[in-house]
């Protein structure tokens, strides 16, 4: 395995926060996100700049892209915040079928947007994507 693309809707807050926790986790690994209706250009939100700061990650330079069929085509796996996105996915990009995954899996979770709603969603979001992605780390290195 060699990319993971994590995605959420806006990709400034939920999936910017996944995939800097997986890069950090997996630093040989090829981790980027995208939204499927992202805010195209947009800084990641403040509350998930200051919570990755807090764990010594920076996220300041990341900027919103929008998901592409090229970007599912690249990406060995594909992690997901809910079933809407992976439905979604499913029925514009067929062929990532296999690959494509909720970031909460393993815990049988989605992950809810926490878009405007304050530090308590976020942290509660943050919570989980961590839980997620060391899930998918202890994965992804034993396949490695």
């Amino acid at each position: 395995m060699k990319s993971v693309l994590v995605v959420c809707i806006g990709n400034i807050c939920r999936s910017p926060m996944g995939e800097a926790l997986l890069a950090a986790a997996l630093p040989d690994l090829n981790v980027r996100s995208a939204g499927v209706g992202a805010l195209v250009g947009q800084p990641a939100d403040p509350l998930a700049c200051t919570l990755m700061a807090e764990r010594g990650i920076n996220i300041e330079t990341h900027r919103a892209r929008q998901l592409t069929s090229h970007m599912c085509q690249e990406a060995d796996l594909i992690l997901v915040m809910d079933d809407e996105q992976r439905l979604h996915i499913n029925q514009r990009h067929p062929f990532a079928r296999g690959k494509l995954f909720r970031l909460g899996e393993v815990a049988r979770v989605d992950i809810p947007d926490p878009y405007r709603l304050g530090r308590a969603a976020f942290d509660q979001a943050l919570q989980l994507i961590d839980a997620g992605t060391a899930a998918w780390a202890e994965r992804i290195k034993k396949l490695s």
